[in-house]
């Protein structure tokens, strides 16, 4: 029977216990009075007196080509064991079988560990109240919905790396906005301001230098002016982290994924992962943040006594723009567009961009709000605002460029193509203009109930029929007023009355 290291250890402390071989042999389940003697006069364990083996069981199927696959990976280390696999059995035919990939795999593997040096994670020394790290993350894989509908989102997420100390602000993507509204409310809750702030190298905070300045710097990208600003605003130094480089903002990376663990669980504790309102959301995840930072409070202390109090006033959570209407009705906002009324086209509008919505101001007044479009070549269409000129000219309805965006339900398509069975185009597509006008009059809702009903009866009908369906909203009576002429005579009645005392 082989014999443990665990049971040698047990016979040799049964031993210095004074007991006898045969007593220490029996505590330790060793049957042999000889196998006691062979460890009591090697004073070793069986781990330690077993040899390496230094020959091969059987032949390296590789050893005739491994110098070759050798210069192959030194040539191109990315290179992988599937990939000079093929090449091998692409050369040599039928030397190779497919079973034999994992011994190529294990022979590269040892290749790599004894051939490439590693980046290595150097560990740092963190000083109190020097800086704080901020990082957007993905929270979408935990799957959170707002009113039932899927919420994709990012959390701004601030971390202070001597006390482990954090705050968050939910967003929609990772925009100079979004890290205004994270830093501005991470400095608000704390009530100071570390000496430094540092990001990754995002867009949101950094920009690839152009060949004459990458001359006078020898970093690959600067910091936007905007974002330079606002840190200065604050005071703070603007540091970041070095391209491809993600670990040199480790503090933080590391705090995202166990901010998101700690989420998990508190939605799985929750019961579901519905709520109500996004502001209902983040109050959730305040209270996450409040209890994982109750146990940093002592460390806390020691950053908040070096750190400056925070004495500026925060800047607007929003960005202004003064932009032109086209022509066409749609307001370009970056790299987005955004149908507004039709009396706006050609005025020039200020666009307040908030982290959701966009409102547009124009003569003072907030005339639409709009939700935000995030990315690039998106464009938020609303029939309402351009039915009006596709009735005065129902030719282009057909060719216009978002007529996609015209179908505001899956029904109102499904309508317009039941019209085009038993109507000529240009008479479909101006029943269906008709159909629409009424849904911006009236309940869109209304209308979508109207057409389900039509297109089950498959029966012929226009949009006579469904304004046959859609009752008119009663308007409330107003009651006439009859002028009544003024009689200033009763402001006589004012005089009768000492209204005053005038000083003697």
């Amino acid at each position: 029977m082989t014999v443990t290291d665990a049971q040698v250890r047990l016979l040799m402390k049964e031993r210095s216990n004074g007991k006898t071989q045969e007593q220490a042999a029996v505590k330790a389940n060793i049957g042999s009075r000889k196998t006691v003697r062979k460890y009591e006069q090697l004073d070793k364990l069986p781990s330690e007196l077993k040899r390496v083996r230094e020959y091969q069981t059987r032949a390296d199927p590789f050893g005739a080509d491994w110098r070759e696959v050798e210069k192959k990976l030194e040539e191109a280390p990315e290179l992988e064991a599937q990939t000079l696999f093929e090449w091998l059995c692409e050369r040599d035919g039928t030397k190779y079988q497919e079973g034999q990939l994992r011994t190529l795999q294990r022979h590269i593997s040892n290749w790599r560990v004894l051939n490439r040096p590693q980046v290595l994670s150097l560990d740092q020394v963190r000083q109190p109240g020097e800086i704080l790290q901020t990082d957007g993350t993905c929270m979408n894989a935990l799957k959170v919905t707002i009113m039932q509908e899927v919420f994709e989102h990012i959390l701004i997420h601030s971390v202070l790396p001597y006390s482990n100390w954090e705050w968050g602000r939910v967003v929609q993507s990772e925009s100079l906005l979004s890290i205004r509204l994270g830093l501005q409310s991470t400095l608000i809750k704390l009530g100071y301001v570390p000496k430094a702030h540092q990001t990754d190298n995002s867009t949101a905070a950094t920009h690839n230098l152009s060949p004459a300045a990458r001359e006078k710097s020898p970093d690959e990208r600067g910091f936007n002016e905007e974002y330079l600003q606002l840190l200065a605003h604050y005071g703070l130094e603007a540091r970041t982290t070095h391209v491809a480089s993600p670990n040199e903002n480790g503090d933080v990376e590391s705090s995202n994924g166990g901010l998101k663990r700690a989420v998990e669980q508190h939605l799985l504790l929750r019961g579901n992962r519905d709520f109500e309102s996004i502001a209902a959301y983040e109050k959730f995840l305040f209270g996450i943040l409040e209890k994982r930072n109750a146990g940093r409070q002592q460390k806390l202390a020691e950053e908040l006594a070096v750190m400056k109090p925070l004495t500026v006033d925060p800047w607007p959570q929003m960005r202004e723009l003064n932009v032109r209407v086209g022509n066409n009705g749609l307001l370009r906002v970056g790299a987005n567009g955004y149908t507004v009324p039709s009396g706006l086209k050609g005025k020039r509008v200020n666009v307040r961009i908030y982290e959701w919505q966009i409102e547009v101001w124009y003569a003072n007044q907030c005339v639409e709000s709009l939700p935000r479009l995030t990315g690039a070549q998106h464009y938020s269409i609303n029939y309402r605002h351009v039915i009006d000129s596709l009735l005065r000219k129902p030719g282009g309805f057909r060719n216009y460029r978002y007529r996609d965006d015209l179908f505001p339900q899956e029904v109102f398509r499904q309508a317009w193509e039941a019209l085009e069975r038993h109507l000529p185009p240009r008479k479909a597509d101006l029943a269906y203009l008709r159909i629409l006008k009424q849904a911006a009059l009236g309940l869109e809702t209304d209308v979508s109930q109207a057409l389900t009903l039509l297109l089950a009866t498959k029966t012929v009908w226009d949009d006579d029929t469904v304004a046959e369906l859609v009752q008119p909203t009663i308007r409330p009576i107003i009651p006439g007023l009859i002028p009544q002429a003024v009689n200033l005579s009763v402001y006589d009645q004012l005089l009768q009355v000492e209204v005053c005392h005038v000083a003697a």
